[in-house]
């Protein structure tokens, strides 16, 4: 026996009543703010940033099952991920969590595997929890099954980078366009007219930054050079492969654009094992800065996704649908953020 060991640390659990007390409010307001319904009576902006401030200071935590089971807000968003294993969608997650604590809700987490052979109902992908959103993240039209299910439930649902999924919900997405001409923009103003565009492989065949690299290249230079555009799996080992094909051109380009920084990160590697140094030999610009896109050697020029932006304005749109008792505002809307070109080590003038 261990006589001398210290009994565990039992804090009381907070109650409505003692954020009432800290935050020097009525423990109805405290209710009403919690719970996140619609009310008759107006509750001042300041009054409920106190009060969700106060009971996250706390670490005041309703308990979801019970209030999801009365019909109240379980102040839960769930959010269905296409890819768990995708760098991209890490940095997307972990934004979401914020932005949803930052306004007095929790996110309960599912994946949606991108592949058809996998049916996927609303069911399956929440299991029984109750919530008061749903945040779809990534391309979700090969699972027919859930998106039925989402149409026709009463949970408001917002989208983000439905890629080419049709727009069924309210969506926030990025201007990729926007983003790969403002690359491609910064290369030609160092002097790159050889830029070469390796397109990773995106669920439901999606084109639109390989589209907007023809689009820049016809406009500027009249046409694409040949063996220019490469598809690959949208993986490290992908983009390495994609670079050594590019390399073997009679005239190979002095700058690559790719789809994604997983691509990029394949064709520096590339680019070193086959002594293209970057960037005195080839520049090299990604998409998305991902975490690991200012750590590469050299650190990759990118097209940064305002994933904080997007987010922000996703998670604050679910939340004031899911305080609208009428649902009026529930129909299909597109909000668009445009990408901005960080500018690192790893484009430079093209060699003479």
């Amino acid at each position: 026996m261990r006589d001398n060991q210290s009994p565990p640390d039992k804090r009381p659990v907070p109650t409505m009543r003692d954020i009432a007390a800290v935050a020097a409010v009525s423990q109805s307001t405290v209710s009403r703010v919690l719970s996140g319904v619609a009310t008759t009576v107006p509750i001042a902006p300041q009054t409920r940033q106190r009060v969700l401030e106060t009971a996250q200071a706390l670490g005041y935590r309703p308990n979801p099952l019970a209030r999801g089971l009365r019909g109240a807000s379980t102040n839960l968003i769930g959010a269905v991920v296409r890819d768990f294993s995708d760098p991209f969608f890490a940095g997307a997650i972990e934004a979401l969590v914020a932005e949803s604590m930052a306004r007095g809700y929790n996110v309960v987490l599912s994946h949606a595997p991108g592949r058809k052979e996998d049916v996927v109902s609303l069911t399956a992908a929440l299991e029984t929890r109750h919530t008061d959103a749903v945040v779809l993240l990534g391309d979700m039209q090969e699972h027919p099954q859930l998106l039925a299910d989402l149409r026709h439930s009463m949970v408001p649902v917002v989208a983000l980078w439905p890629g080419t999924s049709p727009r069924e919900f309210p969506t926030v997405d990025a201007d990729d366009r926007a983003g790969i001409w403002a690359g491609l923009g910064h290369l030609e103003s160092l002097g790159h007219r050889r830029i070469a565009f390796v397109s990773g492989e995106l669920p439901g065949g999606y084109r639109v930054r390989e589209n907007a690299y023809l689009d820049f290249m016809r406009d500027r230079f009249g046409a694409v050079p040949p063996g220019y555009l490469e598809h690959c799996p949208n993986t490290l080992a992908g983009g390495d492969a994609a670079l050594r094909r590019l390399m073997e051109i009679p005239q190979p380009p002095t700058a690559v654009v790719t789809s994604t920084d997983l691509v990029a990160v394949g064709v520096l590697h590339a680019a070193h094992s086959l002594g293209a140094t970057v960037p005195e030999k080839l520049s090299v610009v990604g998409f998305d800065d991902i975490l690991i896109a200012a750590h590469t050697v050299p650190a990759l020029t990118t097209l940064r996704m305002p994933i904080s932006e997007i987010v922000g304005h996703a998670v604050a749109h679910a939340v004031a649908l899911a305080r609208d008792s009428v649902g009026a505002a529930r129909q299909p809307t597109l909000e668009v953020f445009e990408p901005s070109l960080i500018v690192r080590d790893s484009t430079a003038p093209p060699p003479r």
